[in-house]
């Protein structure tokens, strides 16, 4: 055995726990041409782990675990190496494709507002975001454009709309159990479960619209590698969306909306069609 078997073993293990937590995003990932599938499952391995810290982890000291996660995170990264297969598929791919070591700063930033916040103002609001979703957007594109720097400011701003559109749609979806089960409310200047209405849902959605919107100029650009799994994925969460805007907040409050599997198999079927013609203009 060697170390690339330990390093092989370590992607298939996130991919394992990316594909048990999210089924839209792994149905796009694995439409990916080969050679992007395992640094993409590598990211979301990573972010799926402090994400359960913070959010799952009820019975345990959560501050002292995402310390200890942070400081084995930079000590993988320094040393490229790690005894833990998540950090050690992550550190990979952070070390191979140059990945911004602020952009990892400022996702465990967020992971640690999660420990201390119930809600947000627009400034802290903003902030989360960007660690939590924008960032994780920008990780995986400088995977997709593998050293061209020119191509990544391009697509930069794009990336990061995406990123914050998936997330909002998340907050709106989730709605339900971040009040319940976590108690946080996702809405920027919302303090108290009993200030939610449909007039800050509205706010909230036509910030998604024109994020979805600059998104799509993105993704037209993207390499035709991975353009179908992102495509597919946008197109999950707009149809997601539209749900969402058809319910009041109390209905929210009351179901958390979900998409089949079916559909979702559909939408992946629409998306090989449509992509097909996406102009690049």
């Amino acid at each position: 055995m060697t170390l690339e078997h330990y390093t092989k073993t370590s992607y298939k293990l996130s991919k394992k726990l990316t594909v048990a937590y999210s089924t839209s995003f792994s149905l796009g990932i694995k439409v990916f041409k080969p050679e992007y599938r395992d640094p993409i499952f590598a990211i979301y391995g990573f972010v799926r782990v402090a994400d359960e810290i913070v959010d799952t982890f009820h019975s345990y000291d959560k501050e002292n675990l995402l310390d200890k996660f942070t400081d084995d995170t930079w000590e993988a990264i320094n040393a490229g190496i790690s005894t833990n297969p998540i950090l050690q598929a992550f550190q990979k791919v952070v070390n191979d494709y140059n990945i911004d070591r602020k952009l990892i700063a400022a996702f465990l930033k967020s992971m640690e507002m999660d420990l201390s916040r119930s809600s947000y103002n627009r400034e802290n609001y903003d902030e989360y975001i960007y660690g939590s979703a924008e960032v994780v957007g920008l990780m995986c594109l400088k995977v997709f454009v593998d050293g061209d720097e020119k191509r990544y400011k391009e697509l930069e701003h794009s990336a990061r709309m995406l990123g914050a559109a998936f997330q909002k749609v998340n907050f709106l979806r989730d709605i339900q159990s971040d009040i319940n089960d976590r108690g946080r409310i996702y809405l920027p200047g919302i303090h108290h479960i009993d200030y939610i209405d449909d007039h800050n849902k509205a706010m909230l959605e036509k910030e998604v619209d024109a994020e979805f919107k600059e998104a799509f100029h993105g993704i037209v650009h993207l390499p035709i590698a991975v353009k179908l799994g992102v495509y597919s994925a946008y197109l999950y969460y707009l149809m997601l969306f539209k749900k969402i805007k058809r319910l009041d907040v109390e209905q929210l409050r009351r179901k958390r909306v979900r998409i089949s599997n079916a559909y979702k198999f559909y939408l992946l079927i629409k998306s090989y069609f449509e992509v097909k013609v996406l102009k690049t203009t």
